[in-house]
């Protein structure tokens, strides 16, 4: 039996069709994108959470130069938030990255694969979707709400 998948998703092209809170959640990650730590892929990411209290917080991306050591912007962002808020729910997670000289001209990037497991992780645990944003730097984003959206044959406890 065939089955097909269906992404849904909203795009924006202008800031100004967002909520205030996401503005300001674009405005952190893309703030949080210039302090990224990226001397070898020169790929910047920030990332901002907003919890359920209101809460912001952002992160970016770390490299090393043994590569698997680095960490992408929203695993930095929701492993500082889940060691230092376990008990707090995320409601949005907002991404802007890109090249360093020229994330205008990329689509709005999405979180990898890894990111992507972790997102889930964190949705299953609270029970609850997150909202994701993802974008470049010239006002372009996408929303799902969901990480099912981006990965719909996902791996979570209930197969262990």
């Amino acid at each position: 039996m065939e089955k097909n998948i269906e992404i849904r998703y909203q795009q924006f092209k202008d800031r100004n069709e967002l909520s205030k809170i996401e503005q300001k959640l674009f405005e952190e990650a893309k703030k949080a994108r210039k302090n990224a730590y990226a001397p070898y892929s020169e790929f910047y990411v920030g990332c901002a959470v907003l919890l359920e209290n209101e809460e912001i917080f952002s992160g970016n991306n770390q490299e090393n130069a043994a590569f698997p050591s680095g960490l992408c912007a929203e695993r930095t962002t929701l492993f500082w938030v889940g060691a230092n808020f376990p008990d707090k729910k995320i409601k949005k997670i907002f991404i802007v990255g890109g090249p360093k000289e020229s994330a205008e001209n990329n689509p709005p990037i999405p979180p990898c694969g890894a990111c992507r497991q972790s997102i889930i992780e964190y949705e299953t645990k609270q029970n609850e979707n997150i909202e994701l944003y993802f974008a470049n730097l010239n006002d372009d984003v996408i929303k799902v709400s969901s990480i099912k959206d981006l990965l719909p044959f996902y791996f979570d406890a209930t197969f262990l």
